[in-house]
């Protein structure tokens, strides 16, 4: 590669020719592209932002001026940009580079990244601390079409524009989020391109009467108001203005040359913030992206000649995404009340399938989980029986809308929580390990984990019948193969079910842990221990009886979840026994998360380093037995 090799900084790619950055751009999106065919990774966002991050680097001086990324899944250029070329081939892999944005990697990544809807309010915060401080830096924040429909996004809108604080926003409008754009803002940025014919004809009636000899001027200005009038009336981009922003574009967002151009106009404005709407096409370059607008946002490995995923020849057990999808569809056949909706994912919650199916009982709401709460809420009131399904990590953004919305007003709302627990390759921003703690502590909704596929849509039927709020949380990936050709059946609330009788322990799975604590007792068996196994089904409410009976009969509970520790399903069970006044007579060891941030990478490997998985289960039981009988410890060796 003719320049790519030998930009370590983008103050060696500043020491180019503007007429040089295209080549630059186009191996950039090359390199990202034999990248990620082998490794996979966040491909179609980022290659759709090349030409945005080469511009960037080349106007502004990072990283004395502040970019700012909105999610960072589109940054990959920005990485190979700031001396992280090589550290590329590790991105989201164990023990290397972030897939977002990480203040403790770079100090060009300026604000952590990984939800949307971010990079205004930070680069908002970071101009105003620079002119609290009288320094001088431009701050430049990019964000996309759907994140801007964030309500996050337009309440910094509203600040910016009152403060007028400089701030240059780089829109990035390629019609998509993972999935197609949706909304009104979609549509009113489609408007605002479609009136840039009205825009030019502006500036050549301005030029035109300017060059009158000795009046020109003032007849602009008159005409100012006349034309302001009709831009008011007929031109979108008028509301930019009207919310205090000047608005340059639209740019072709993969044209170098023009976004350079745009942004140093954009740094010649300093008085309030500007607007660059630049317009790119998501996953460009990449082989045959018109095949399949989800699968090109964040690839596996795949062959860069034709862009298809390399096949496997393992037939896989359905994902509880898929599973989710499917019952959805079933149980919506039998009872119009139920209505689906998604926040943006739709294709990575299985609403994909009902959209299809039941477009008219089916919405996705784009970026916006607050808003996606209380729209069910609104439905349950009027008798619907609303599935939001969500993200357990982005659901964190709802959270005052569930319990103010629908918690306090006891509505009937499913909420469906995929990617609960350690999901792997996206990392912190990414895992769901709160929303047991976040839910457990306020009235008014049962919560609820399945061991397996079945037992989802069991739970589903059993959340959607219950008279009230319900969340039902499940992890990432495959399920077990079981049958689940079984129409879905209803589950008494709060009733576990007890999978192996013992003894000397007992073990209180929840959700994804059922399965290795059954496989633990297995293996403690083997040397003498039997241990009850119970899958708990259930963190709210408890099932009080069988807990407290398992307690009596083997005075040793070990809890297992796949969250975080603190106000967790074990911290339920330990409250229950306090309540009850045996605390002091009952031994639990609680296995889960501790209080740390959990980094990316194998899913399988995070979570037997915290000691989630069989080995580590049985572990945790036969050292526990041993110190109550004042054994030394020992490791348990699991074949």
């Amino acid at each position: 590669m003719r320049f790519l090799n030998e930009i370590n900084s983008p103050a060696d790619l500043r020491q180019l020719k503007v007429e040089d950055l295209q080549e630059v751009a186009d191996e950039v999106r090359q390199y990202i592209i034999d990248t990620c065919s082998i490794i996979g990774g966040h491909t179609g966002a980022s290659l759709g932002a090349v030409e945005l991050a080469v511009a960037m680097h080349y106007v502004f001086d990072t990283p004395s001026d502040r970019l700012v990324w909105d999610v960072g899944h589109q940054a990959y250029a920005h990485k190979i940009l700031t001396g992280r070329r090589e550290e590329l081939k590790t991105i989201k892999q164990p023990g290397g580079i972030s897939g977002f944005l990480r203040r403790d990697e770079s100090e060009y990544d300026t604000f952590g990244a990984g939800h949307a809807s971010t990079s205004l309010s930070a680069g908002l915060g970071m101009a105003v601390a620079r002119d609290h401080k009288g320094e001088d830096f431009h701050v430049c924040a990019l964000i996309g079409d759907s994140s801007l429909a964030g309500g996050m996004a337009m309440e910094a809108i509203n600040q910016a524009g009152h403060l007028k604080s400089r701030l240059i926003v780089l829109l990035n409008d390629n019609g998509m989020s993972i999935a197609p754009a949706v909304g009104s803002l979609s549509g009113y940025l489609n408007r605002i391109k479609e009136a840039q014919s009205y825009q030019h004809w502006k500036e050549e009636i301005g030029d035109a009467l300017e060059s009158v000899p000795g009046i020109g001027g003032k007849l602009r200005s008159v005409a100012k108001s006349f034309k302001d009038a009709i831009a008011a009336a007929v031109l979108p981009g008028a509301l930019v203005n009207e919310l205090g922003f000047k608005y340059i574009g639209y740019v072709d967002g993969h044209n170098v040359a023009d976004l350079v151009k745009a942004l140093e106009a954009a740094k010649k404005v300093d008085d309030g913030p500007v607007i660059v709407h630049a317009l790119t096409t998501k996953g460009k370059g990449f082989p045959n992206p018109e095949k399949n607008y989800y699968a090109y946002h964040a690839t596996g490995p795949f062959d860069p000649k034709t862009g298809l995923p390399y096949k496997s020849s393992k037939v896989a057990p359905p994902s509880y995404t898929e599973v989710f999808g499917r019952t959805m569809c079933e149980l919506m056949e039998t009872n119009e009340k139920i209505v689906a909706l998604t926040a943006a994912m739709p294709d990575g919650t299985g609403v994909d399938k009902v959209l299809e199916k039941f477009p008219d009982r089916a919405f996705d709401v784009g970026i916006a989980e607050q808003h996606a709460v209380t729209f069910c809420a609104g439905m349950a009131c009027e008798g619907l029986k609303p599935v939001a399904a969500i993200y357990s990590t982005f659901l964190q953004r709802g959270f005052d809308q569930v319990i103010h919305d629908v918690c306090l007003q006891d509505l009937d709302v499913t909420l469906a929580m995929d990617r609960a627990g350690i999901v792997g390759a996206d990392g912190p921003t990414h895992h769901g390990l709160l929303d047991i703690a976040y839910f457990r502590g306020y009235p008014n909704i049962i919560l609820m984990a399945p061991k397996d596929e079945a037992e989802l849509r069991d739970m589903m039927l059993t959340a959607i019948e219950h008279p009230g709020a319900a969340a039902i949380r499940y992890p990432r990936g495959n399920g077990h193969g079981v049958d689940i050709s079984a129409a879905p059946k209803l589950i008494e609330v709060g009733k576990s079910e007890t999978l192996r009788s013992g003894n000397d322990a007992t073990i209180l799975a929840y959700g994804s842990m059922v399965y290795p604590a059954v496989e633990a007792a297995e293996t403690l068996a083997k040397s003498g221990v039997q241990a009850t196994v119970i899958n708990a089904r259930f963190v709210k409410p408890l099932d009080a009886d069988a807990i407290l009976a398992a307690a009596e009969n083997t005075g040793l509970i070990v809890t297992v979840e796949e969250a975080y520790l603190a106000g967790g399903f074990g911290s339920a069970v330990l409250e229950l026994l306090e309540e009850k006044g045996i605390q002091d007579a009952v031994k639990v060891v609680r296995l889960g998360v501790p209080d740390e941030i959990v980094t990316h990478g194998d899913p399988k490997a995070l979570l037997a380093g915290y000691g989630l998985d069989a080995n580590g289960i049985a572990d945790a039981v036969q050292k526990a037995l041993n110190a109550s009988a004042g054994k030394n410890t020992s490791r348990l060796k699991v074949a």
